[in-house]
């Protein structure tokens, strides 16, 4: 049995039909039999449906002495799932074994002397054998092949053996290189589709596909309705109908449902290349390009360029390769398959040629195709070989049903006629226009073969017995567990003590026992004015993110290493008035990393080269974000509701700007802003968990009580700017997600009577994870986005709240969004919110905070920032009490009167001028205007 894979075969099969009919001298049956229909015939070939879903195509030739029976079942190595690499084509091996009525397959055909076969390919598996032309012959192979169609044994014991037969033909493939560069070509051409896999499968599967899953596979595969029998040669076709309706008529049709695979190939970006090292005498190179499905129309094309290419010794290939003596040998071919499927293009070349040389020459040589329009003589020749073919194989009557297997598995018999008219019709034109599609480097992929006398491969071994390993294991001693710590703000208030001192750091210590003796800690340096900062943007964050990449005392390795040694996780970050640096280590291991930390602040040394390697990687970080919709929308956005000027800053600069400010700046700023801004008098820090409270206070004072800054601070208010609400459209091409940012700022502070209303409000509108207006509507119900939601935020110091949307999705649906989000922002303005919602959200925010408040590294953060708004826990009760107490009415009125639609400046950015025509193309012709568009 073979598995249909070879170079010319593929080719020539698909091309296989004749212009020839043949002309029954007897006449056609005045009644068919009860069950069939009628359905298209087509030069000699004739279509019958029975009523359990079988598809019989009749050919009949008087003048061949013989009959050919095939059965086409439209499944092969596509339909195959995890685990199941390979099982198509082991159940084409394993159907020859028996069946009820024919139980030694084999030695039947041996005694009516059939020729016989069966292939597995991509999209289908077919079955035939060709006999003298006799009625007990014909009766022999119906009752056969509808026997096997759904009585074949597929035993276990016919498995054990088989299946070393099958590994043994996949064996003599591995010991090609050729044919396993083609394979690994392949499957880096395909991510995802299973055309990517090949046909034989590979050996762990080969080897170990249990049987169940083999005989589920048959019985779903395996009926009258997923085949087609051709049977041609000198039959009476009235007859024969007669018979097929005898031996299949009573196969029941099945009530399973099939479904055609719905994979589809992402669109190839990029060349993707392999190189194969294996013992071997030449050398091979092999390229790929992804092209249209069998039945497309351009696929006659095609066929013809892949023909002028290779042809010998006229083609371009043969001349520009073989005639130089740059390779030995090439050829070429296409894979004419139901979806969209592959051309290829392979040499041989002796040791002693040049693989590099030889494969610029090849992929030169294709992609001028579409420059060098290809003559008509190239064409004429290239058509007349594949009309040649497509003559000479219908000639062989036998050969029908192979053929039409092909055309078969692509979706209908009769496309074998129209591929050969669409043939006669092909262009040079059309053949450049193809090739100028197609062969791009884009789509390309390339396989390279260096034989090796000594391969040296990993060998990875396999998962070994897990319940032996872990038997009798004990562990290690229980980790310390932590107290059982009530999170509301009056017993985190009463758990926490506060030293707050004029012109020195301010510290918030709340000793817990934890787990593991588990510490976070967050301390905050706040630097500089206003007037002071002014043009210091992108300096003060270069500066925050040197600190860590060496000391006066420390290299940037010892202090991981240090670091990785005390068990600790250290962050520094900042930018503008205030640099953070968030701990998280154990009891033990505290005081050292506090020394540590105020090594790194105080004594950073921002070495040059270091800060050469921080710059190229922030260049190459904003120039990737350049083309991105989320941040494209994201600068927009914030540069459009905080107009700052350029030299504030609070300024947000563009892309371009970015780069401007990265490339002008010099080591020597960072030194000077380090030794002007840094310091602690206006320091905050707060310690959550496990530590010895003295000691931590000691060491922290000890480092940064009196480590002071030469340039004062001074707060910088938050500002509510006048802009215009407006909707901006960014155009970011061949990005498949498009992004939504949404909203405005307005004079709200949080501590604002309106506030704990608009906090609720806004939780039920897009606060809350996957339930909340905006998630319900545009992600549950209209299936729009993955992520969609809303925020409002208020400054605690200044009259700053800002209201915030987005939204992720298809850039097709951008109106389709952008109408259910207004809609329902509208719908919360007229209707508002229920009291059924408004007690659910209220539940939901307040469990929410607490579980907040419950997360150490989470509640460091809340306790430093409080220390510098001099404010308490009792701000959180206080504010929980006022969010319980809210009514609907109130929620209502505090939406309808700050969340104002006519307001929002509206960011989107994505491919919308591909989804636009896409949308057109996708019009009925009629609506297009100037006709239909190919």
């Amino acid at each position: 049995m073979k598995n249909n894979l070879t170079k010319r075969g593929l080719l020539t099969a698909a091309w296989c039909l004749s212009s020839l009919t043949f002309s029954s001298a007897q006449e056609k049956p005045a009644a068919l039999p009860e069950g069939i229909t009628k359905g298209a015939s087509v030069e000699g070939i004739t279509e019958y449906n029975l009523k359990n879903g079988l598809k019989v195509l009749l050919f009949p030739d008087p003048s061949k002495p013989t009959v050919t029976v095939n059965v086409t079942y439209l499944v092969g190595s596509r339909h195959e799932g995890l685990g199941e690499a390979g099982m198509a084509h082991l159940l084409e091996h394993m159907v020859f074994k028996g069946s009820t009525k024919h139980t030694d397959i084999p030695k039947e055909l041996s005694a009516h002397g059939a020729d016989f076969n069966g292939t597995t390919s991509l999209d289908r598996t077919n079955y035939f054998e060709t006999v003298s032309a006799t009625d007990e012959n014909l009766k022999w192979a119906l009752d056969m092949e509808a026997d096997r169609m759904v009585n074949s044994f597929i035993k276990k014991s016919d498995l054990e053996s088989e299946f070393s037969v099958v590994r043994n033909e996949f064996e003599i493939g591995e010991n090609s290189p050729q044919r396993v560069l083609f394979q690994r070509v392949t499957s880096a051409a395909y991510l995802w589709h299973n055309y990517g896999k090949s046909t034989i499968g590979n050996r762990s599967d080969i080897e170990r596909v249990p049987i169940g899953n083999l005989q589920a596979f048959y019985k779903k595969f395996y009926q009258p309705d997923n085949a087609v029998l051709v049977v041609a040669g000198k039959i009476d076709e009235a007859k024969t109908l007669a018979l097929v309706n005898e031996y299949f008529g009573k196969i029941p049709r099945p009530t399973r449902v099939l479904e055609d695979s719905h994979t589809i190939e992402p669109v190839q970006d990029g060349q993707r290349n392999v190189t194969l090292r294996r013992v071997g005498d030449t050398k091979s190179l092999l390229t790929a390009y992804h092209i249209m499905a069998g039945s497309h129309p351009d696929y006659p094309a095609m066929a013809v360029l892949v023909e002028l290419m290779t042809n010998q010794p006229a083609g371009r290939l043969y001349k520009k390769l073989v005639d130089t003596k740059k390779a030995s040998a090439e050829y070429g071919y296409s894979r004419a398959l139901r979806e969209p499927g592959i051309v290829y293009f392979g040499l041989e070349l002796l040791k002693e040629q040049s693989l590099g040389e030889a494969k610029k020459v090849l992929l030169n040589t294709l992609d001028s195709v579409a420059i060098d329009v290809p003559t008509k003589a190239e064409v004429d020749r290239a058509k007349a070989k594949l009309q040649k073919d497509v003559e000479l194989a219908f000639r062989n009557t036998d050969r029908v049903g192979l053929v039409m297997s092909e055309y078969i598995s692509l979706g209908d018999w009769r496309l074998a006629y129209v591929s050969r008219d669409r043939l006669d019709k092909v262009e040079p034109a059309d053949v450049a226009r193809v090739a100028k599609y197609y062969f791009k480097s884009s789509n390309r992929t390339v396989g390279e073969f260096e034989p090796e006398a000594a391969p040296d491969r990993t060998e990875v071994p396999e998962v070994l017995d897990i319940a032996a390993m872990v038997k009798d294991y004990k562990g290690r001693a229980v980790m310390a567990q932590g107290e059982a710590f009530d999170p509301s703000p009056a017993n985190i208030d009463g758990r926490t003590k506060r030293i707050e001192l004029k012109n020195t750091i301010e510290l918030a210590l709340l000793p817990k026992t934890t787990k593991g003796n588990d510490v976070n800690a967050r301390l905050t340096l706040r630097l500089g004015d206003q007037k002071t900062l002014r043009n210091m943007r992108t300096i003060s964050g270069l500066t925050a993110s040197m600190l860590d990449k060496g000391t006066s005392n420390h290299t940037r390795q010892q202090i991981k290493d240090e670091l990785d040694k005390l068990k600790a996780q250290v962050q520094f970050s900042g930018q503008g008035s205030a640099v953070n640096v968030s701990i998280k280590t154990d009891k033990a291991n505290l005081p050292a990393v506090i020394r540590l930390v105020s090594d790194v602040l105080k004594n950073a040394t921002f070495d040059a080269a270091e800060f050469e390697k921080l710059r190229q990687e922030r260049l190459a970080g904003i120039e990737s974000q350049r083309s991105e919709p989320m941040a494209q929308a994201s600068v927009t956005f914030s540069r459009a509701i905080s107009p700052f000027s350029k030299e504030d800053v609070r300024y947000t600069p563009t892309f371009d700007e970015q780069i401007a400010d990265l490339k002008a700046v010099k080591v020597e700023d960072l030194r000077l802003f380090h030794r002007n801004f840094y310091g602690a008098q206006n320091a905050t820090m707060a310690v959550v968990g496990d530590f010895d409270e003295t000691l931590a206070r000691k060491v922290i004072m000890d480092e940064l009580g009196t480590w002071k800054a030469v340039n004062p601070y001074v707060r910088i208010p938050n500002e509510v700017k006048p802009v215009k609400s407006e909707v901006i459209s960014l155009e970011t091409p061949d990005k498949a997600n498009a992004m939504m940012l949404a909203g405005f700022a307005f004079p709200v502070r949080d501590d604002d009577p309106d506030y704990p209303a608009l906090l609720l409000g806004n939780y039920m509108l897009g606060g809350g994870a996957l339930s909340s207006r905006l998630m319900n509507r545009i992600r549950q119900k209209d299936g729009l986005s993955y992520g969609v939601g809303s925020g409002v935020s208020a400054s605690p110091l200044d009259k700053y709240a800002t209201f915030t949307t987005y939204a992720m999705y298809n850039p097709q649906n951008a109106d389709k969004l952008e109408k259910a989000f207004r809609e329902e922002l509208e719908k919360m303005r007229t209707e508002g919110f229920t009291a059924e919602e408004i007690k659910a959200a209220k539940s939901g925010y307040l469990q929410d905070e607490m579980v907040s408040r419950a997360q150490d590294p989470a509640l460091a953060s809340m306790l430093n920032n409080y220390l510098f708004m001099n404010r308490t826990m009792a701000f959180d009760a206080d504010l929980d009490k006022k969010l319980e107490a809210l009514t609907p009415e109130q929620v209502n009125a505090v939406m309808k009167k700050y969340i104002d639609p006519s307001k929002l400046v509206l960011v989107k950015a994505g491919d919308f001028a591909k989804a636009a025509k896409a949308a057109t193309e996708q019009q009925p012709a009629s609506s297009v205007s100037g006709g239909a568009k190919k």
